[in-house]
């Protein structure tokens, strides 16, 4: 008996990387897959059955709301539901600030969020269609943020805006699809994915370590059962976000208020800077910042 048994996945850009394994892992939890990519994804398809699973494959970019659609229609045709999704597919276009061109900023908003919106969306309106029904049941919702949009990462001003967009996202969700049975959480991966091994200076970071029979820390799959828990029945996490990394998982506090001043009135600028620039109000509250790696 697996964790998923039952279940009906779809994963995004679960052609190579991080989402490959999502989808391998699913199926040996008993998963029934939907496997999407921007390329043609019937060698992952292919793989799972091969080992006894149950997957399709949906080729498409998830910016199209259209593929969205398609990869919900996929999952009904094949399986005859939808429990959970996976919003995982990404690019990368870095540059500073003054370099990027419109076309990367749009493309990198495009495919990470828009994507999420994508396929979100069609799968909401049916799990709204299948509780108003009477058919509610444990649905599942895990955005895939990073440590550039929730601490920010020079040079990436399109990606980390699309990153921290995934995170807010869950909120959204739990507060909109709650009432349907509908969970949504975020995980902030550190893994050696093609993404990470082509910013200068990171390859070497998350490189396999020489002896084989070492724990290979930033390998993929190491991400991959928190989302498979995520995504199981009657998990009771929802509204947060997780850092993942090798056999580190840690949940994240979010935003908080860490100083305060008040009055009884309205400030004049004058009496907020002489209050601000007192020493004992805070230049900046002491906050973890790991090292980017996704």
């Amino acid at each position: 008996m697996g964790q998923l048994d039952g279940r009906v996945v779809i994963v995004t850009g679960a052609g190579a990387g991080i989402g490959r394994e999502h989808a391998l892992l699913m199926t040996r939890e008993g998963a029934r897959v939907v496997v999407n990519d921007l390329a043609d994804p019937t060698g992952v398809v292919e793989e799972i059955t091969a080992s006894g699973g149950e997957a399709v494959g949906v080729a498409g970019s998830v910016a199209e709301m259209a593929t969205g659609e398609r990869l919900v229609e996929a999952a009904l045709d094949a399986f005859g539901d939808v429990h959970a999704i996976v919003n995982n597919a990404g690019v990368v276009r870095d540059a500073m600030v003054w370099n990027m061109t419109e076309e990367d900023f749009d493309l990198v908003v495009d495919v990470h969020l828009k994507g999420a919106f994508s396929l979100t969306r069609a799968a909401a309106r049916h799990w709204r269609a299948e509780a108003k029904a009477g058919r509610q049941a444990d649905r599942s919702i895990v955005n895939t943020t990073s440590a550039a949009g929730l601490h920010g990462n020079v040079g990436q001003w399109n990606y980390a805006a699309a990153k921290a967009g995934l995170a807010a996202q869950v909120t959204l969700a739990v507060a909109e699809l709650g009432r349907y049975g509908v969970r949504a959480n975020a995980i902030s991966p550190a893994a050696r994915t093609a993404m990470v091994t082509s910013s200068p200076g990171l390859a070497a970071a998350v490189a396999a370590p020489e002896d084989a029979d070492a724990f290979d820390k930033f390998h993929p799959r190491n991400v991959s059962p928190l989302v498979a828990y995520l995504a199981s029945a009657d998990c009771p996490f929802t509204g947060q976000v997780f850092s993942v990394t090798g056999g580190h998982v840690g949940l994240y506090r979010g935003f908080s208020v860490g100083h305060v001043v008040n009055a009884d009135h309205g400030w004049t600028v004058a009496e907020l800077a002489a209050v601000m620039e007192d020493e004992t109000f805070p230049r900046a509250l002491d906050t973890d910042r790991p090292k980017i790696m996704s």
